[in-house]
């Protein structure tokens, strides 16, 4: 199956981020796919990657064209490669981590939304302790855009055992709550286009780098791209001409 730049829809897309949260800079594309097949490989249930909210997401497709998707993800800038020692593991770009924090925020607060409802009693707000800063204060921003006070308690739990500059994002929340300040619009719709925007993707195109040996300039097309990706080589920092020149060189010796 080929894909192309119609083919992933932005559930798609959104599913792939959520599954790959949660095996960032701890697994790779192989268990990632299995993830999303719902697989009930051994390494996935032994660590509950079965409870992962996506888990499933491609049940009626074959591992290859799932792993397909993924690879299209990482040649869009959603995703990519660091190896960790020689295991290749999934990472996220700055374009995929911004995406995945807005949907990780919307998903606490959907959360807190069936807690309340169900009148479940406050839980322990020390899981919210030590998350990603960034998507903390995404999650606060988005509790307070709300303007609703029944999540008051849980913020007010919530300000006692996480670190100071959370307390104070928290504390600053409750009271834009309790006073009915003002939404800001503007910034909440700018938020959104900049997600939709990022959602676009960028296509892989040839770079063009500098040889630090004579200073030319050489291109480093999208194929050689990918296979020092997969390879975990750097980027060359020579162009052709002077890696040969080197090599040459050697054998001369």
């Amino acid at each position: 199956m080929k894909i192309n730049k119609n083919t992933l829809t932005v559930d798609e897309k959104l599913a792939i981020l959520r599954a790959a949260d949660e095996i960032i800079g701890q697994g790779g594309r192989t268990i990632l796919a299995k993830i999303l097949k719902g697989s009930r490989d051994k390494k996935v249930l032994v660590l509950g990657l079965d409870r992962c909210p996506v888990y499933g997401y491609f049940k009626s497709e074959k591992i290859a064209d799932i792993t397909e998707k993924i690879d299209w993800m990482i040649d869009h800038d959603f995703l990519d490669i660091e190896y960790f020692g020689k295991l290749p593991m999934i990472v996220f770009t700055d374009r995929g981590w911004k995406i995945e924090a807005d949907q990780r925020a919307d998903e606490l607060l959907s959360e807190w939304d069936l807690w309340i409802e169900a009148g479940k009693p406050i839980p322990n707000m020390e899981y919210l302790k030590d998350r990603n800063r960034h998507m903390i204060f995404l999650f606060l921003d988005k509790i307070k855009e709300s303007g609703d006070d029944k999540y008051i308690p849980y913020l007010e739990a919530w300000e006692k055992v996480d670190y100071k500059k959370v307390r104070g994002k928290i504390r600053e929340t409750i009271s834009a709550i309790e006073s009915n300040a003002p939404i800001d619009n503007m910034a909440v719709q700018k938020r959104k286009e900049e997600i939709e925007q990022l959602l676009n993707g960028a296509a892989p195109q040839d770079l063009i780098l500098k040889c630090w040996e004579c200073g030319n300039r050489f291109v480093f097309t999208v194929g050689e791209q990918k296979f020092f990706k997969q390879k975990g080589f750097q980027f060359p920092k020579r162009c052709p001409i002077c890696i040969n020149k080197k090599r040459i060189g050697f054998k001369n010796f």
